[in-house]
């Protein structure tokens, strides 16, 4: 007969001893290999994001001869163009089509260098990034250049937006 020393209990798990405990997911590994994925990940971004605009670009086979928006910072970038609006925080990507947007809303902080951009689907979602810019001056060309990019391909109709247009002229 086999006998073990020391105790035959395991260790507890769950949110109750961890904080950070979320059920079903898997710890991170140690440490030194995150760092080293952070840095790969870090280094390989940039231009995997870059050329994910162009191939995107190449294969719909549109001429982007109209304005294009472009902030980014160490982490977040966002692009405005002909095909939509797309948002990149660091290795997460969401892209959407004019026909998908909703509204397309900026703030800029009163102190800080973090400009908001958030763009609103029709069926109530958000989606809200920050760009640190490097100067607060950078605010106003930013908004200017998004404006831009908006009046050419974003189209504010709604079905009842005639209506309430008509009604406003009599």
């Amino acid at each position: 007969m086999e006998q073990r020393i020391g105790s035959s209990s395991q260790p507890l798990e769950g949110a109750g001893f961890d904080p950070a405990f979320i059920p079903g997911l898997t710890s991170p590994v140690s440490g030194e290999a995150e760092e080293a994925r952070a840095d790969e990940a870090v280094e390989d971004d940039e231009p995997a994001a870059e050329a994910v605009v162009s191939e995107e670009t190449e294969a719909a086979g549109e001429p982007a001869d109209g304005p294009v928006f472009e902030a980014s910072d160490r982490r977040a970038r966002i692009v405005a163009d002909h095909q939509g609006v797309r948002l990149f925080l660091d290795d997460q990507a969401c892209e959407f089509r004019w026909d998908e947007i909703g509204a397309v809303e900026t703030e800029s902080p009163r102190f800080g260098k973090r400009f908001t951009i958030t763009v609103h689907t029709p069926d109530r979602r958000w989606y809200p990034i920050e760009i640190e810019a490097t100067s607060r001056s950078l605010f106003t060309e930013w908004d200017e250049q998004l404006d831009k990019v908006l009046d050419t391909y974003f189209e504010d109709e709604t079905p009842g937006s005639e209506k309430e247009e008509s009604k406003e002229a009599n």
